[in-house]
């Protein structure tokens, strides 16, 4: 088994949500969803931890939630500032919001060598996805071939408002073809799956593949990632608005032949919290695994 790292995107702010979502006591004993996450990957075989955070929060996110894994794998830290330089570009434009998730990647290349996973830390992703994307790591993963978990669109919607997905195309081999980013997505008044966009509604299957931001990479990845930051950056996307998301660097990858991408599928049900009304539901879920047995009474003791 070879050495594997969990990075974990948590310095999002949480908009639509209303706070940090990622230090929020979502479990019956005030677990946060990253504690899920982590306990699934140290028994899955990962042996390292790279959170991506703000500065502002750091204290908080110690306390909170990392120090609880210190004993248990190797931790590491890595800020996402808007300003941290870039090898080739001499200039990144002023702007207070962070540059999007494949910049998220990027900022944490001096911190992993080895194969690793990407997840969100708002994301419930299920023990069977990180088992079948540890064994991904451990025996396929190479420069030109890395992986997506793909969740199934009904498993990933909100009883509380409308989301957005990216709907994966894939071959008939598993490999991806392309993300199509879909915003406002959600059950209709008919009970079927539809988006919209330019106030028209156009439906999409149930069993779709969609990203849920699961990704399996090669060390290699940072390199494309830089590159791709600077054409990013070069081509003017400055604005605060404009986000260099890990899609946009997979895309060119996969046009280019450069990587194929595995679509790893996963049957597991999405539990997170976009909206407020998102806690409670998401509260009892996870209350519920505890009481079935999926996790015991206390998650690290256990380990």
């Amino acid at each position: 088994m070879s050495k594997k790292t969990l990075l974990v995107l948590a310095a999002g702010m949480g908009s639509r949500y209303g706070g940090l979502k990622q230090l929020d006591a979502l479990g019956p004993n005030g677990e946060t969803i990253i504690d899920y996450s982590v306990y699934d990957a140290i028994k899955a075989g990962f042996d390292k931890l790279v959170f991506v955070i703000r500065p502002f929060f750091e204290q908080e996110f110690r306390e909170k939630v990392s120090s609880k894994f210190e004993k248990l794998a190797e931790v590491v830290l890595v800020h996402q500032e808007t300003n941290i330089p870039v090898e080739g570009l001499p200039h990144i434009p002023e702007r207070e919001k962070p540059w999007g998730t494949g910049h998220a990647v990027l900022v944490s290349a001096d911190a992993i060598n080895e194969p690793f996973a990407v997840i969100n830390a708002d994301d419930y992703y299920g023990a069977e996805a990180f088992h079948q994307m540890a064994s991904f790591l451990d025996t396929e993963v190479a420069p030109e071939h890395n992986s997506l978990v793909g969740y199934k669109l009904a498993n990933t919607l909100s009883d509380h408002g409308l989301v957005s997905r990216g709907v994966c195309e894939v071959d008939d081999q598993s490999h991806l073809i392309h993300i199509n980013e879909r915003t406002k997505i959600g059950r209709d008044t008919d009970g079927k799956i539809r988006y919209m966009e330019n106030e028209e509604k156009f439906e999409v299957p149930e069993d779709s593949h969609v990203s849920m931001n699961f990704w399996g990479f090669h060390p290699s990845i940072f390199n494309e990632l830089r590159a791709g930051f600077i054409d990013f950056i070069s081509q003017g996307n400055t604005g605060e608005k404009k986000e260099y998301f890990i899609p946009i660097i997979v895309d060119q990858l996969i046009n280019s032949k450069k990587s194929t991408f595995q679509v790893i599928p996963s049957g597991s049900q999405w539990i997170g919290v976009t909206y407020q009304e998102d806690k409670d539901p998401t509260m009892k879920s996870l209350s519920d695994m505890h009481l079935k047995g999926i996790y015991p009474e206390r998650l690290f003791p256990a380990l």
